[in-house]
């Protein structure tokens, strides 16, 4: 009697639809082609040219990253589509806080077993993503691992590489006491926070295909799943005519623990949530689970995805020009001498407090 014969594809892992793949997702890359790299697929690596792209004497920047529990939600909910801007989102706008135009991205999809109609959604959403931050997408892994993922999950982590001509980078040195805090705002939750949020909506029975309450013509899950907002191209401009101090993606930790990162000794960030409305969504959230002010403000971005740190007499400037650009600007702060950290403060009447209160977070 012989011995059985073995294949990969026995073993859960399919060569056939791995190419498959591969051949739908080349048009999605070619369509992010920008000048210093053409995008093309199937090689054991991707070139970008920097010259070709206009730099001179150029630092490398480079940024990775994921979109937590939220790429769950997108999951159980399908709602493959945007998770690919996502996670675009966090590395890029990761990139521009530092000076750097994104350049070109790589991305990461593993799974149990490749669906290749999932994983096409997903990498067209990257593809989306890359075209917004105006970077190419020159390659990625697609790993199918059989017993390490459930049925139908997946995971993602992008990679991003940007550059700066030498000298003109962001690192915080040039903001001084009297600056004003500029606040960019965000599109929803973005990517932080999920973990929570899906607490809450199993705790509380949340019913994610209805309207949202606070939204009656959006159903709940849509406004969970919003993507997050690429700030790169409304940003660039005016990080490279330096009128720019210091940028903060508002990522995990919140306003609290974002804004000192791109603080000097010696300085202290006072922010004054009564400078902006809070949006509906996270007011919402901020009710469904009691939570306090300051634990708010160190978990979710609040409203605010971007904080610049600019000049006094080129404040009214630069939020001119970035309105101009699609952006909602709202003046919310400003640098005072001070241990390094950040302070948020509200009213009795703000993020439905019962008193004046103040959090703060050091450095």
């Amino acid at each position: 009697m012989s011995e059985k014969s073995y294949t990969y594809e026995q073993a859960g892992v399919s060569i056939a639809a791995g190419n498959a793949l591969v051949k739908a997702i080349g048009p999605l890359a070619k369509s992010t082609a920008r000048p210093g790299a053409d995008a093309e697929l199937g090689g054991f690596g991707g070139f970008f040219d920097p010259r070709a792209a206009g730099y001179t004497d150029p630092l490398l920047v480079a940024a990775n990253d994921g979109v937590g529990t939220k790429v769950k939600l997108a999951i159980d909910h399908d709602r493959h589509d945007a998770i690919g801007i996502d996670l675009v989102a966090m590395c890029v706008n990761d990139l521009i806080v530092q000076g750097a135009e994104p350049l070109f991205f790589l991305d990461y999809f593993a799974t149990g077993k490749l669906e290749n109609g999932v994983a096409e959604r997903v990498v067209a959403g990257i593809a989306d993503g890359c075209k917004l931050a105006g970077c190419a997408l020159i390659g990625g892994e697609t790993a199918e691992m059989p017993g390490m993922y459930a049925p139908g999950d997946y995971d993602l982590a992008g990679f991003c590489v940007g550059a700066v001509e030498r000298g003109e980078q962001l690192t915080g040195d040039k903001v001084a006491a009297g600056d004003v805090l500029l606040g960019l705002a965000s599109s929803g939750v973005h990517s932080n926070g999920y973990s929570l949020v899906r607490r809450l909506a199993a705790d509380k029975g949340w019913k994610l295909d209805r309207p949202a309450l606070f939204d009656a013509d959006r159903l709940l899950i849509d406004a969970l799943i919003e993507p997050t907002r690429i700030y790169v191209k409304s940003l660039l401009p005016l990080v490279r005519a330096g009128r720019i101090h210091a940028l903060a993606h508002i990522t995990g930790g919140g306003l609290l623990e974002n804004v000192p990162r791109v603080l000097p000794e010696g300085l202290h960030a006072r922010i004054d949530v009564g400078a902006w409305e809070q949006p509906r969504l996270m007011a919402f959230l901020q009710a469904q689970g009691h939570i306090e002010p300051g634990e708010m403000a160190r978990t979710f971005n609040c409203g605010i995805g971007m904080v610049l740190a600019v000049a006094a007499d080129e404040a009214a400037g630069v939020q001119a020009d970035l309105e101009a650009a699609g952006e909602t600007v709202h003046v919310i702060g400003a640098i005072e001498p001070g241990p390094r950290g950040c302070t948020v403060q509200g009213s009795d009447e703000d993020w439905s407090a019962r008193e004046a209160w103040e959090a703060t977070h050091l450095a």
